[in-house]
């Protein structure tokens, strides 16, 4: 077990639950809301509200796969960390979905605390979560 997947549960970031399917499709229903928002404001010329968007929608996503793995997150860290462990290292995703999410979070905190975003990567993003949610359906099923 990583040792970060194992600190994360230790500290109370991560917690083994039941899968709620229920919990799962709205989580999915969320990630599909927010990347069609993100879609608008990439065409509206919003690019700082299109990374942002963008990010909550692979959040969703993240945290939809981490539930089916009977596992509710309490840190967007631990999230990744959890999605890495429960998905990547198991083969189950390919690892550029996990780059790109800890990117994506990256960029987020950066439009949002620093002002710092781009027309480009704020394109990149939207495609980026647009392909993390298809991903995520597939495995889903």
């Amino acid at each position: 077990m990583d040792s970060r997947f194992k600190a994360c549960i230790e500290e109370g970031k991560l917690v083994k639950g039941a899968v709620q399917n229920d919990l799962i499709a709205k989580e999915l229903s969320a990630a599909d809301l927010d990347l069609k928002s993100a879609q608008v404001s990439l065409r509206g010329d919003n690019p700082k509200w299109a990374t942002v968007q963008a990010y909550y929608s692979m959040f969703h996503v993240a945290k939809a796969l981490v539930l089916s793995k009977g596992y509710r997150e309490k840190s967007h860290y631990c999230l990744s960390i959890a999605l890495k462990a429960l998905f990547v290292d198991e083969s189950i995703l390919e690892a550029k979905h996990f780059e790109h999410f800890r990117d994506c979070m990256n960029l987020r905190q950066d439009a949002d605390y620093g002002l710092i975003y781009s027309d480009k990567s704020a394109e990149e993003v939207v495609r980026w979560a647009g392909e993390f949610l298809s991903e995520a359906k597939k495995i889903l099923k």
